[in-house]
């Protein structure tokens, strides 16, 4: 019996890198369709039990696209956790090369769990939402600027602010369309647009950018968004939690949702405002209700059931 392989690639804008594990196989490839073709076969020749790459702000996306075309178990891992199991490995040096051989060990060593990717309309939903978010931040920062801005520049950024806007109705109209045009993802849309506090961008960012919903538990989608508690007790310290990780995009989605709940959804309302009589502190019973109302999203996506305060109560 031959061992199990594991291949690790660190993607880079011009060249890939790959290592295999434990044969020790490295080599390196154009970043273009010829050479990830290349890759692809190479890789499937080797029948690795995980091919694991970093999350490097969309360069590996052709990649990882290509990879889990062909059938192979790949994983995208968080860059944080990778160096820190590379310094914990003693790997203080840092290359390409090098960093496609810690990505194998890291893959030989932890294993990390294949999930299914988002398929090509997903992906495409969630750069949509992604284009909206930063379109959104960027407005905030024009408007700030207005409010100090002396009237030599102040005409440019009310131009801006105004090109903004359309840019932002321009993609509102696409993120419409593209749910109008799936009818799973109208069927999705209608149930969590049903839960008050939970809007059409707050539903698209959830159908966008956590397609996991509905198919996990409520511990594992409260982890994968970051909104689970995490232990940080240590000698005479304990009891203390806090959040961390996950995806931003959907947890920011979900406080601007629980700012409208706690006022218009009574299941939440009520939640948030038992924990704020016991003593908690305003952002950690803001979480805590971000939590709760995740869960319930989670379960209605599940079970295909509309909003029914009853039963969440």
């Amino acid at each position: 019996m031959t061992a199990p392989r594991f291949v690790g690639i660190d993607v880079g804008k011009d060249h890939l890198d790959v290592h295999i594990r434990p044969d020790g196989t490295a080599f390196r490839a154009a970043a273009d369709p010829a050479g990830v073709a290349g890759i692809v076969a190479r890789v499937l020749d080797a029948r690795p039990e995980r091919v694991v790459l970093e999350a490097t702000g969309g360069y590996e996306a052709a990649v990882v696209a290509a990879l889990a075309a062909a059938g192979l178990p790949v994983v995208v891992v968080n860059p944080r956790q990778v160096r820190r199991f590379a310094e914990a490995a003693g790997h203080l040096a840092k290359t390409d090369t090098l960093d496609a051989a810690v990505l194998a060990h890291f893959a030989e060593a932890i294993r990390p769990e294949v999930r299914p990717l988002p398929d090509a309309d997903t992906r495409a939903l969630a750069a949509l939402v992604a284009r909206r978010r930063q379109l959104t931040d960027m407005r905030t920062a024009e408007l700030n600027r207005l409010a100090l801005a002396p009237a030599a520049v102040a005409r440019g950024i009310r131009d801006h602010i105004a090109w903004l806007d359309r840019q932002l109705g321009r993609l509102d109209e696409e993120l419409a369309a593209a749910i109008r045009a799936s009818p799973a993802w109208r069927v999705k849309d209608d149930l969590l647009r049903g839960v008050p506090g939970v809007g059409p961008v707050v539903s698209r960012t959830l159908l966008g950018e956590l397609p996991e919903l509905g198919t996990l538990s409520r511990k594992r989608v409260a982890a994968l968004v970051g909104v689970a508690p995490v232990a940080r007790d240590s000698g005479r310290r304990s009891g203390e939690r806090a959040i961390a990780g996950g995806r931003a995009g959907v947890r920011s989605g979900l406080y601007m949702a629980i700012l409208s709940a706690v006022r218009y959804n009574p299941p939440i309302r009520a939640f948030y405002r038992r924990l704020r009589a016991a003593g908690k502190a305003i952002k950690v019973a803001q979480v805590a209700a971000m939590r709760k109302l995740l869960t319930i999203l989670n379960a209605m996506v599940r079970d295909n059931r509309g909003w029914d305060p009853a039963t969440v109560a």
